[in-house]
């Protein structure tokens, strides 16, 4: 989950690399490092905590080298020390290489590499790998004078990394460079993602698209077994093989200034102002406005996947991480509810291990807000590979839910819808959870006309309200925010929190309490509203909030009377709820008033105040809100 970088051409590249690194410290922050090519010799520095730590050590500091690499990281072999810190440099201070990703077999590696006489500088898998490096070069370079010369790539140095590369397990991107050619930066991928970025007579290479954005659109997205040969001339990319191979760049549609704050104090509170754009995006992308109940014979929702992914569809089975496991329970009420279609949402983490027994007719569904999560992408692999030899009712159907169509996701699955929210900064997951419930919604729909399963008025209902979401969302933006703000005053010394909901909304709760652990590191669980009396009431004292979902519906009377019995428990009782519904005015000790929405749409109204509470509780402690302790952005590893 480390944030990489790479740079080569006519600028000074510490300029560049740092800046790349800001665009990616949401991936990593434990340490930071660059290291360049000068004079032949590489300059390394490297330190640990956030990067204005890296940035003071580089302080006025003058370094014109051209070529160079960065890093970030996020610890997984290693304590976050300057000593684990990345760029890693072989012996003789030749070599320098910056990871992402984990190398499995690094254990084996270390341990021959030492009974060669390599001491070891750090804890971490990584640097194993400029010491085979260095010992690939001397050992291309003594065959250069023997009689029957060995014929490598290009450059020695390029066919030492691509040696090396074949002989590392795990999920890796790696950036090479070294003193000895200091015209080449060597980048490889195996499992985790890295892009590179064309300029004139300039290149990089990153993790993720934000570090290069401000410099050019054109990119290249290395696939798994690929290595890219960079200097001023141009890109060469070749597979692990060594074979040449042809690629064309694409053009990104993004602007410089979706990854700036636009005047809010953290990206995560700019997202959850995004979310009205990001719904509006998504009606305009997938659902014909202009349908109405007479035009039932044909679906309003224009996601274009083939009609043999829904025909005879019996089951599907969804497969996710995090925040996108909870919109997976959402899009389980609403494939059953509206789709008629059995739903089970598992941990990609579990099911990758302990998958489900094979059923026929069955769709999977991914959802990974980045299309990089190794988990989810693991347990996809997993299906794909299970179900082949079958009989076609048993065949694999695969379908993604991303923010990032181009990612390995899109590479993995035949079918994508992706949610257009743009690109999401802060570690925590707002408009991309709400973007991936739109989806969601889509897709039952569709389903559900398809089947024939819901009457044409009631999705002409369904069909507006979804319409009036971005206006509702606005309302409790403008209506709300400020008094959330002054209400997370009241809980500066709070250490537990609880929330509850039922049906569609028991996997808000989940969300609103998993928003408040991320960033304010209260200890704060979700819990379905009925199971309270089952055990999880034994928490509930003065000191324990509860925070409660509320809407007409249902399940309305039951939230309400579950809620009593924590009031009984001296709880302080906030309810999300609409404004004007006096029994639960009476209910609840605090109210944040949402506007009256359909029940079955009700979850994206009413994350949205769970979602500013996190983030002014976190605010109003000096947390950082963007980069929480211990997390990253996309989880690449396992």
């Amino acid at each position: 989950m480390c944030g990489i970088v790479g740079y080569i051409g006519t600028q000074a590249a510490s300029g560049i690399l740092l800046e790349g690194l800001r665009k990616l410290e949401y991936r990593g922050y434990d340490s930071a490092g660059i290291a360049t090519v000068l004079e032949g010799e590489i300059h390394c520095v490297r330190a640990k905590g956030k990067l204005h730590n890296l940035e003071e050590k580089l302080a006025g500091e003058e370094n014109p080298a051209r070529i160079g690499i960065a890093h970030t990281r996020w610890a997984t072999h290693g304590k976050p020390e300057e000593y684990n810190a990345h760029p890693h440099t072989d012996t003789a201070n030749r070599i320098a290489v910056i990871q992402n990703g984990i190398i499995e077999n690094y254990r084996d590696l270390r341990e021959a590499l030492k009974a060669r006489g390599v001491a070891f500088r750090s804890d971490t898998d990584t640097e194993v790998i400029p010491h085979l490096i260095a010992e690939a070069l001397a050992e291309l370079r003594n065959q250069e004078s023997s009689p029957t010369p060995y014929s490598p790539l290009p450059t020695p140095f390029l066919e030492a990394v691509r040696l090396v590369v074949n002989r590392l397990e795990g999920a890796f991107a790696i950036a090479v460079i070294s003193a000895d050619y200091p015209d080449e930066l060597i980048v490889a991928r195996q499992q985790a993602p890295v892009v590179i970025g064309f300029g004139q007579g300039e290149f990089y290479c990153a993790s993720d698209t934000p570090a290069i954005v401000p410099y050019t659109r054109a990119v290249l997205t290395l696939d798994n077994g690929e290595l890219a040969r960079m200097t001023p001339l141009g890109v060469e990319v070749y597979s692990f093989e060594g074979q040449r191979l042809k690629k064309t760049p694409r053009t990104l549609n993004w602007n410089p200034v979706m990854v700036e704050k636009q005047g809010f104090k953290h990206f995560m509170l700019k997202e959850i102002y995004e979310q009205p754009g990001v719904v509006r995006s998504c009606l305009e992308a997938y659902i014909d406005t202009h349908w109405t109940a007479a035009d039932h014979t044909h679906s309003p929702i224009r996601l274009n996947l083939p009609a043999d992914l829904y025909a005879d569809l019996q089951h599907i089975q969804i497969v996710a991480c995090g925040t996108s496991w909870h919109a997976g329970l959402v899009g389980k009420y609403l494939l059953e509810q509206l789709a008629g279609i059995p739903t089970s949402v598992q941990y990609a983490s579990e099911f990758r291990y302990a998958p489900s027994p094979l059923t026929p007719h069955t769709l999977t569904i991914g959802v990974t807000q980045s299309g990089e999560t190794a988990d989810t992408l693991a347990a996809l692999a997993m299906e794909k590979q299970r179900r082949s030899g079958h009989s076609a009712e048993f065949q694999a159907r695969l379908l993604g839910i991303t923010n990032r169509p181009e990612s390995s996701l899109g590479d993995l699955v035949p079918h994508i819808i992706d949610t257009h929210a743009g690109i999401e900064i802060g570690v925590a997951a707002t408009k991309t959870f709400v973007a991936q419930l739109m989806a969601f919604y889509c897709l039952a729909i569709d389903l559900a006309h398809h089947r024939q399963v819901i009457a044409p008025t009631q999705l002409e209902q369904l069909l507006e309200g979804l319409q009036q979401l971005p206006a509702q969302i606005e309302v409790v933006l403008e209506s709300q925010e400020r008094y959330i703000e002054q209400l997370a005053h009241d809980f500066a010394e709070t250490q537990d929190f609880i929330f509850l909901g039922r049906g569609i909304n028991f996997p808000i709760a989940l969300e609103g309490a998993l928003k408040l652990k991320e960033i304010s590191y209260i200890h704060a669980e979700g819990y379905p509203a009925g199971e309270m009396k089952h055990g999880p009431i034994a928490l509930l004292d003065a000191k324990v909030p509860v925070v409660a979902i509320a809407m007409p519906g249902t399940v309305f009377e039951k939230v309400l009377s579950n809620a009593q019995e924590a009031k009984a428990r001296d709880a302080r009782l906030i309810g999300v709820t609409p404004m004007d519904e006096h029994e639960a005015a009476e209910t609840f000790d605090t109210l944040i008033p949402v506007p009256h929405v359909d029940e079955i749409l009700s979850p994206i109204v009413t994350v949205i105040p769970l979602q500013l509470l996190a983030y002014h509780i976190a605010a109003r402690r000096g947390l950082d809100v963007d980069q929480p302790r211990n997390l990253a952005k996309s989880v690449t590893v396992e």
